[in-house]
């Protein structure tokens, strides 16, 4: 196809007004990093055309190529067409500021816990230096586990995952960061065949979303593992393992953090004996729960 025949597209600024009024049009779904129409767009165009995405402005009005428009054209119109979250099509997610590698087989890396982490848990983790061991239940692509490592530069992180797809991504992007001494990543269930230790900080974001939400998920969230997303017929198949092993897995002064989206409702339901402590996040102060291990303690020989 000639590009310069079929549009009449020319800039930076042509396609991008192009793409946000096709995707508002279309009435695309945005939860894998953006949040509206103009910067999933704007990310796309850049990335696809290779500049830097955080710099828009000075590259609006580039006269492009023939075929830099015909491939912002195509990666328009997969998303559009098949939509195709972003991160499938470019392959790679972002997290407060860190990229990670991602395909087709492994949940997009987003998480309101990365926050929580950049921030090294304060003020719940007084010494964040005194962190040795970590267990991230869940991993996917590893990205919170890489995130944990950067930000307890004396801990080792032990990341669980039961795909195999996902474990070979997440491989992929610790490696990338340099960081196999580091991290340790175990094909398992959960706490099954992980190392006999105990662990200071338990972290996850496990699959939450109850029955009703999945059986009406918009297209986006169909092109991932649904076994990333499924928790069940409340959300909190997983989470009631998770919660209700913890304890015999932390220090005597561990903290257990919980990402659950938008099933706080549920969470507390499933867990009328515990006192869940929410942390404040961008999505609200009812997405994550901190319990502590003298709670679980408490929990196991009730």
């Amino acid at each position: 196809m000639n590009t310069q025949q079929t549009t009449p597209f020319s800039t930076v600024r042509d396609l991008l007004r192009y793409a946000v009024t096709r995707f508002t049009r279309e009435k695309l779904f945005f939860g894998h990093g953006s949040e509206n129409a103009f910067d999933e767009a704007a990310y796309l165009i850049l990335h696809t055309l290779s500049l830097p995405i955080d710099r828009l402005e000075p590259f609006l009005d580039a006269r492009l190529l023939p075929e830099e428009i015909a491939s912002v054209m195509d990666i328009i119109e997969r998303r559009v067409t098949d939509r195709i979250p972003a991160a499938y099509l470019t392959g790679e997610a972002w997290l407060q500021g860190y990229s990670f590698h991602v395909e087709r087989g492994v949940i997009i890396p987003r998480s309101f816990l990365a926050e929580l982490i950049v921030e090294q848990f304060a003020p719940w983790v007084p010494d964040p230096d005194g962190i040795t061991d970590i267990l991230e239940l869940c991993t996917g692509s590893g990205c919170l586990a890489i995130m944990l490592a950067d930000q307890f530069p004396n801990a080792t992180v032990d990341a669980v995952e039961l795909s195999p797809a996902a474990l070979g991504v997440a491989q992929m992007n610790i490696d990338r960061y340099g960081m196999r001494d580091r991290i340790q990543l175990h094909h398992a269930d959960l706490y099954d065949g992980i190392p006999d230790k105990r662990y200071q900080l338990i972290v996850t974001n496990p699959p939450y979303v109850n029955q009703s939400s999945m059986e009406n998920l918009p297209p986006e969230y169909l092109h991932e593992p649904q076994m990333a997303l499924a928790g069940g017929f409340d959300g909190m198949d997983i989470v009631r393992r998770i919660v209700r092993t913890a304890g015999e897995r932390l220090t005597d002064d561990g903290l257990l953090i919980v990402e659950i989206g938008n099933e706080a409702e549920h969470a507390i339901a499933a867990f009328p004996e515990l006192e869940l402590t929410w942390l404040s996040t961008s999505g609200g102060d009812d997405r994550v729960f901190l319990l502590t291990a003298e709670q679980l303690k408490n929990l196991k020989t009730a």
